[in-house]
C-alpha cells in the first residue's frame, strides 16, 4: 500500500508512535509518505520506502495565526494525487482529521478516492478536544473519518462518553520493536558506569516534562528512595516543567544524584542501563515510555490512571498507585530494588509483557488488516 501519515513530529507519544508505525510499515514493503511541518525526529531521512513532504505555511500580515490546517490539507491532497496514495492515516485528531477531510473532499471533486483513518492518542480527546472551542469540530472530524482507532480501551470508552460517538472505534494498542528495545548486557556494562556505580540503583523517567507528567513527583519519589538506598536518577526529555524539577532537586540537596539528559533521539540505547521506570502521571491514555522501558527489562512504578492498567499489571511487572502518592511509590520502589529475587522476577515479567502483547510483530499486522477493511469499505 501507499500510505500517507500525518502527525506532530515532536517528542510526544503520538509523534513517536506514528513515526515508528511508518518505519515498521516501510520495513514490511509498504510505501510511506510523512506529511507534516518538519521531519519527525525519529527519522534519519535514509530509511528505504519512506518519503517526507514538508508543509510550508505562508506568513502574511493579515494572518495573526498562520493557517497550518489549511496548508496541511492542501499538501495532503497534492501528495496523494501525485504519488497515488491509497489512504491517509492521521495521528491526533486536532486538526489532522479535519485537514484530511478537506483533502478527501478536494480530491473527490476530481474523481479521486482518498479514505482517511484517525488515530486517537489521548489529550486530543481528554484535554484539548473537550475544550468548548474545539469539541464540535473534534467530534465532526472523528465522525467523518473512514476509520478510527484508539491506543487503549480506556481512551475508546472516554471518546464515546465525552463526545457521544456511536461509530465503531477499533482498539489497536501502542507497540514497541522488541528487537530494538531489548535488555542489552553489553550496552549496560559499557554505559551504566556513566550514570551509576556498581552498588547504586538507577531509576529512569522519560517524558516531555509537561504538567500532566508530574515530573515533580518523580523527584519527590527519588528523594525518598535515595534516603534508603544508594541510587541515581536519569531524567530523559525536556519541557516546561524541567525548571521545577531542577529547583526541587536543589531543595532536597540531591542535584548531584540526578542526570538531566534532555531530549534524546536514541532512547533505546539508554533504557537498558536503568533498573526501574517511574511514571507518576496525572493521566496516560496508554504509557508508551513505560512500554519501552519494560521491553528493556525495567519494571514500572506508575499511577493507576487511564490505559496504564492495560499495560502494567500491579505486582507482576510493576506497581500501581493513586496519583500523588509519592510515599507509596517510594516505598514500592525500595521494596522492589531491595529484594533481588523480586526484582529479577519483575524484570523478566516486564520483558515478557512487551514480547507477548505489544511487539511490532503482533501489532503492525492489526494496522495492515484495518487498512484493508477501510479500503474495502470506503
Amino acid at each position: 500500500m501507499k500510505i500517507g501519515i500525518t502527525c506532530y513530529p515532536t517528542y510526544g507519544g503520538s509523534g513517536v508512535v506514528a513515526t515508528e508505525l511508518g518505519i515498521e510499515l516501510a520495513a514490511r514493503g509498504h510505501q510511506v509518505h510523512f506529511i507534516t511541518y518538519q521531519q519527525p525526529f525519529r527519522l534519519t531521512g535514509r530509511e528505504v520506502g519512506i518519503y517526507f513532504h514538508e508543509v510550508a505555511v505562508t506568513t502574511y500580515p493579515l494572518f495573526q495565526y498562520p493557517p497550518y490546517d489549511l496548508a496541511l490539507a492542501s499538501r495532503m491532497a497534492e501528495v496523494a494525487e501525485f504519488y497515488g496514495l491509497d489512504l491517509l492515516h492521521v495521528h491526533y485528531a486536532i486538526p489532522h482529521s479535519v485537514s484530511a477531510l478537506l483533502a478527501r473532499q478536494m480530491l473527490a471533486a476530481k474523481g479521486i478516492r482518498l479514505p482517511f483513518i484517525t488515530t486517537l492518542h489521548g489529550t486530543d480527546i481528554t484535554l484539548v478536544g473537550q475544550d468548548p472551542g474545539y469539541l464540535p469540530i473534534t467530534r465532526f472530524g472523528i465522525e467523518q473519518s473512514d476509520g478510527v482507532t484508539s491506543i487503549s480501551a480506556h481512551l475508546k470508552e472516554e471518546t464515546e462518553r465525552s463526545f457521544g460517538i456511536k461509530r465503531e472505534i477499533e482498539v489497536i494498542r501502542n507497540f514497541v520493536n522488541c528487537d530494538v528495545y531489548t535488555p542489552d548486557e553489553a550496552k549496560r556494562r559499557e554505559l551504566r558506569p556513566r550514570y551509576a556505580t556498581e552498588n547504586e540503583k538507577l531509576l529512569v523517567h522519560l517524558s516531555n516534562f509537561r504538567r500532566v507528567k508530574r515530573v515533580e513527583d518523580v523527584v519527590e519519589v527519588f528523594a525518598r528512595v535515595a534516603q534508603q538506598l544508594p541510587a541515581k536518577l536519569m531524567l530523559i526529555g525536556d519541557g516546561p516543567d524541567r525548571s521545577i524539577a531542577e529547583a526541587l532537586a536543589l531543595r532536597h540537596g540531591i542535584q548531584s544524584r540526578i542526570h538531566f539528559l534532555g531530549k534524546q533521539d536514541t532512547v533505546q540505547e539508554l533504557l537498558p542501563v536503568g533498573d526501574l521506570m517511574l511514571m507518576p502521571s496525572q493521566m496516560e491514555s496508554f504509557g508508551l515510555a513505560a512500554l519501552e522501558g519494560m521491553a528493556c527489562g525495567m519494571p514500572c512504578i506508575a499511577t493507576r490512571v487511564g490505559g496504564v492498567p492495560e499495560l502494567v499489571e500491579d505486582g507482576v511487572n510493576g506497581l500501581l498507585y493513586a496519583v500523588g502518592d509519592v510515599e507509596g511509590m517510594a516505598a514500592g520502589a525500595v521494596s522492589i530494588l531491595g529484594d533481588d529475587a523480586r526484582f529479577a522476577a519483575m524484570r523478566t515479567a516486564a520483558r515478557k509483557t512487551a514480547q507477548d502483547k505489544f511487539c511490532t510483530s503482533r501489532i503492525i499486522p492489526l494496522y495492515e488488516r484495518y487498512y484493508e477493511r477501510v479500503l474495502a469499505g470506503a
